[in-house]
């Protein structure tokens, strides 16, 4: 886990001044900062805890270069960028490094638009894999949109059909499988839930949709298990997610399958509206509707103060799941 960390930011050939925005607790954290980039002698600046103000401060005092963040804060960088650059001086930052949850082109654009000195570099994990999965390591890697990267040294991935459990081709959507050192053993006192996600060939099952294409670079549609049934269509909700972020009305934004006895499910969004703002429920479906195919239309509008989030920034959809099913 340290070799990958420390040859993904080359942090054996110059020093680095990086931001700690993520909790150690989670596995971004304690494998980038606790022990990868520390292991390093890389400066690593701790925030007390996570406020947008304090980050700021921290990149201008201590000449950050390196900030890793989840997309919630890339999102708020993009919406408050005129504020930011009137306010702080972050010129000495090069880099982001964004992962824990899907990053889309649409905000990736906004931000280089508003950022153009800074590169957008993303990367994939999870608890159980115990290390970068994949990960984009240049500019040029970067510029492809929606990719998490190439996969890590000594890392096997394969796609395979969460149905068939056949290993799929190049550019074919599928549940993503790792093997590799730094794959975990198994649950801590939990057989049965180590035997449905690790095979006996040591192959470890993500929950996440990917596809590889024929350069081999990582691509994440969505967590299979939240993928919306309509009509027997699958519609990934953080598609739908990205969608509304792009709207300037809105501040942030998290799309739920609603019951339905007709279709099984249909697309149900929460909005947080933007101070001031006083867009309508119409508004949004129609802001969608032309965006995407008939299946993947919102047909559910919630206005909400904030969208409930784990402390890496993905979206708690369950939390938002009992929300909407107790107001039936």
């Amino acid at each position: 886990m340290v070799q990958t960390i420390v040859s993904r930011f080359k942090l054996d050939e110059e020093t680095q001044t990086f931001i700690c925005t993520v909790p150690m607790f989670h596995i971004y954290g304690l494998a980038a900062f606790a022990t990868g980039i520390l292991a390093a002698g890389s400066t690593i600046v701790i925030l007390s805890k996570f406020e947008m103000d304090e980050m700021l401060m921290a990149i201008q005092k201590y000449s950050a270069t390196y900030l890793p963040l989840v997309p919630p804060i890339l999102v708020a960088l993009v919406n408050r960028a005129a504020a930011i650059k009137r306010k702080y001086d972050l010129r000495s930052l090069h880099s982001v490094l964004c992962g824990g949850a899907p990053l889309s082109r649409e905000v990736t654009e906004g931000f280089l638009d508003k950022y153009p000195n800074v590169t957008i570099l993303q990367g994939y994990g999870l608890t159980e894999s115990t290390a970068i999965g994949a990960s984009t390591d240049s500019l040029e890697e970067s510029s492809r949109y929606g990719t998490a990267g190439l996969l890590s040294p000594c890392m096997e991935a394969k796609i395979v059909d969460p149905e068939s459990g056949k290993a799929l081709p190049v550019n074919r959507t599928g549940e993503l499988w790792l093997r590799g050192p730094s794959i975990m053993k198994g649950y801590f006192s939990n057989e049965e839930a180590t035997a449905s996600t690790l095979d006996s060939d040591g192959w470890l099952r993500t929950g996440d949709l990917c596809y590889v294409d024929e350069d081999g670079f990582v691509f994440v549609v969505d967590r299979l298990k939240e993928l919306i049934k309509y009509k027997g269509y699958q519609v990934p909700p953080a598609e739908l997610d990205a969608l509304l972020l792009t709207h300037p009305d809105i501040t942030d934004a998290a799309v739920i399958p609603f019951p339905d006895e007709k279709v099984g499910q249909f697309p149900m969004a929460y909005v947080v509206r933007k101070t001031g703002s006083y867009i309508s429920e119409s508004a949004v479906m129609d802001f969608i509707a032309k965006q995407v195919a008939p299946y993947k239309k919102i047909r559910r509008v919630a206005f909400t103060a904030s969208i409930p989030k784990n402390p890496s920034g993905k979206i708690l959809r369950k939390d938002l799941i009992k929300l909407a099913e107790s107001k039936l």
